[in-house]
């Protein structure tokens, strides 16, 4: 089992931990910062250093399987079990995909709020972000109201923070899920991310502190993906 530290702090870039398992090129560690996929955000990328000798190991993949983490290395060469190492996240990526996150939950509950559309898919990534909404209508002239609120919660610099609750007190918040798809049942306490006077959900990803970090959202381009499938794509501006 892989204890998950970035659900405990959004922020940390460095690590120490040691190797549990070594498969091929992946390796298992008794702890990690990097998130793995899922959730529709991307892997952490980064660096692991052997403590004994200043080896390094690029990490250029990492998953969850079961209660254990996977770190796929460039070039494994080497590492064993036992080994201590240090981990550096790619922080300018992370801190990236951080405000995307953030700024798609905002985007999502405004959406909600307005017409009531749920996600079906979506997907973070660094310079731009897709998120899809299971919508019959698709109001064109609508967007950019939806970006004008979205701008206007970010200007108040609210602050987001995370807490855990059991699943039926967290189901049972108004507004809670958003997703269209049902969160596992195995899972008996939720992480919920708030953005304090506008949203909270159900969610395991990372996180910026403040709305203030986020910038100014703009909707880059809007496609219908079907019947009842519309896609919404959006960046950050500094």
């Amino acid at each position: 089992m892989t204890e998950l530290l970035y659900l405990k702090d959004h922020t940390l870039k460095e690590f120490e931990a040691k190797v549990t398992e070594v498969r091929d090129n992946k390796v298992i560690l008794d702890q990690t910062a990097f998130y793995p996929t899922g959730g529709g955000q991307p892997h952490d990328t980064g660096m692991l250093t052997r403590s004994s000798d200043g080896q390094q190991f690029k990490v250029i993949e990492v998953k969850k399987e079961g209660p254990a983490v996977l770190h796929k290395l460039e070039n494994q060469n080497g590492l064993r079990v036992g080994d201590t190492v240090k981990g550096t996240i790619d922080w300018e990526r992370r801190y990236a995909l951080m405000r995307m996150h953030t700024a798609a939950h905002l985007l999502c509950a405004t959406v909600n709020k307005n017409t009531g559309g749920l996600i079906t898919g979506h997907q973070l990534k660094p310079d731009e972000t897709r998120i899809d909404f299971n919508l019959e209508r698709f109001d064109r002239s609508q967007l950019q109201q939806f970006a004008d609120e979205v701008n206007a919660a970010i200007a108040t610099y609210a602050k987001i923070k995370t807490y855990w609750l059991p699943r039926e007190e967290a189901l049972a918040l108004p507004g809670m899920v958003k997703l269209a798809s049902v969160l596992p049942p195995q899972l008996k306490e939720l992480r919920i991310v708030e953005i304090e006077g506008y949203d909270k959900q159900a969610d395991g990803g990372t996180h910026v502190a403040s709305l203030k970090e986020l910038g100014k959202l703009v909707i880059t381009r809007a496609e219908n993906k079907g019947k009842a499938n519309r896609r919404v794509y959006f960046k950050l501006e500094t």
